[in-house]
């Protein structure tokens, strides 16, 4: 709500172009610029002239913005003995202010940049790679923005700090908190709310966090029980990809690979802060046996389907199915893919009901389970897989509907490619 008056006046160039791999087919719509403000974010040229230092910005401000002036004041930044002014963060000439980036928290804080950077050689999933990787795929550019544009509200975090650190705050002690995380980290896509809270460590935090001092660093001994960030930013550290043993559930891997061996080390470490070290090896025998479970299933489900596809009974086939606007290679070589491979979302959005049915029961409620187990919370692990096995039930029910169908084929649309919708997204993205 701060930034309403921001947006008003948004400088951003109206003929700008989109990023990543489809970048010709998109356009960024004006909340872009806070979004990817190092991308995107054009100074007001046509307001206040001048170059001013600190003092003067909050003695405008402070009318023009009090709740951001009132923030500033109760941060850090303005507490120290050197207050961190205005002029650092966004520049002293007010024809040319810019929105922070990471870069400029990194001006100061090198250190915890530094490590947000490091993650990027983890691969995907990561933070530092959120925006690229929403950006990247197909359907954030063949979708109507209406559909992508809360994607951006979550992976924004590669982009700006705030996301994480309320501005004009930037509170660490709010940070800290698990609703920091929730904020993203929750849905279908991420149950990581769910799993938490309904595990003891949640539980003890619900009951007990708001007597908690959350002015203590993410040290030993210093919290009754762990939340999100404890465990995954230990002593501040903001490279959080170091510790995913499983690549969310979602990508069957090796768990004994040196990489994967490294990670599970670091883990055991971890909870040995609190718990004995046997009981934390018995946490990663009862995760890898999930893990083991879930794969049995979703691996006789891909079986059952590949056979589908090679009886011929998957419809409407990759040729009969329109690929995506952008997908080249589909066009000249259509395939059905049953399992996992990269970006597969977005090719879940054309196929027949069997398939998608699959994706629902793999990507979703097979990650319910995961997240379940990883976060410490066996009952929501167990209500997933059960909710695995009905799923599996009804694909084997489909299948058996399928092989008994005599040949005739159904009126095949042309799903998303046609209609008002579409047609308007077509015009207006």
């Amino acid at each position: 709500m701060l930034f309403w008056p921001w947006f008003a006046w948004s400088g951003m160039d109206p003929a700008a172009t989109g990023t990543g791999e489809h970048a010709e087919h998109w356009r960024p719509d004006p909340m872009h610029e806070y979004w990817d403000p190092g991308t995107y974010h054009q100074p007001e040229r046509d307001r206040v002239e001048g170059i001013f230092k600190g003092e003067a910005c909050l003695e405008c401000h402070v009318v023009v913005t009090p709740g951001i002036v009132k923030d500033w004041r109760d941060s850090r930044h303005a507490q120290s003995k050197e207050p961190v002014l205005c002029p650092a963060c966004h520049g002293e000439d007010h024809q040319k202010l810019s929105f922070p980036t990471p870069q400029t928290c990194g001006t100061c804080h090198p250190q915890r940049l530094a490590q947000m950077e490091e993650e990027k050689k983890y691969g995907f999933p990561s933070h530092a790679l959120a925006m690229e990787r929403a950006v990247d795929s197909k359907h954030f550019a063949d979708k109507p923005k209406a559909e992508v544009a809360s994607c951006l509200q979550c992976h924004s975090v590669a982009t700006k700090c705030d996301s994480c650190h309320t501005r004009h705050r930037f509170d660490a002690a709010e940070a800290r908190r698990p609703e920091a995380c929730i904020t993203c980290h929750s849905g279908p896509p991420h149950p990581d709310d769910e799993s938490f809270f309904d595990s003891a460590h949640g539980r003890i935090y619900q009951q007990q966090g708001k007597q908690w001092d959350w002015r203590q660093p993410l040290a030993k001994g210093r919290y009754p029980a762990p939340t999100c960030a404890y465990c995954h930013m230990k002593d501040g550290n903001h490279q959080v990809a170091d510790k995913a043993v499983w690549k969310f559930g979602i990508r069957q891997i090796n768990p004994r690979s040196a990489e994967n061996q490294i990670k599970r080390k670091r883990w055991l470490e971890l909870c040995t802060d609190c718990h004995a070290p046997e009981v934390a090896r018995r946490f990663f025998g009862e995760l890898d046996a999930e893990r083991s479970l879930a794969w049995d299933k979703l691996h006789g489900v891909e079986r059952l389907l590949k056979g589908l596809r090679g009886e011929g009974r998957l419809t409407p086939t990759a040729r009969e199915r329109p690929p995506y606007p952008m997908d080249w290679l589909s066009r000249l070589w259509p395939r059905e893919r049953i399992g996992f491979y990269e970006g597969q979302a977005s090719a879940f959005y054309n196929v027949g009901t069997i398939e998608r049915d699959y994706f629902d029961l793999w990507y979703f409620t097979n990650l319910g389970a995961y997240k379940g187990m990883a976060h410490g919370s066996k009952e929501m692990s167990g209500r997933f897989h059960q909710r695995m096995e009905v799923q599996v039930e009804a694909i084997r029910n489909e299948a058996e509907r399928l092989r008994g169908q005599t040949g005739e084929k159904k009126d095949l649309k042309p799903l998303w490619m046609e209609g008002d919708y579409t047609e308007f997204n077509r015009d207006h993205n």
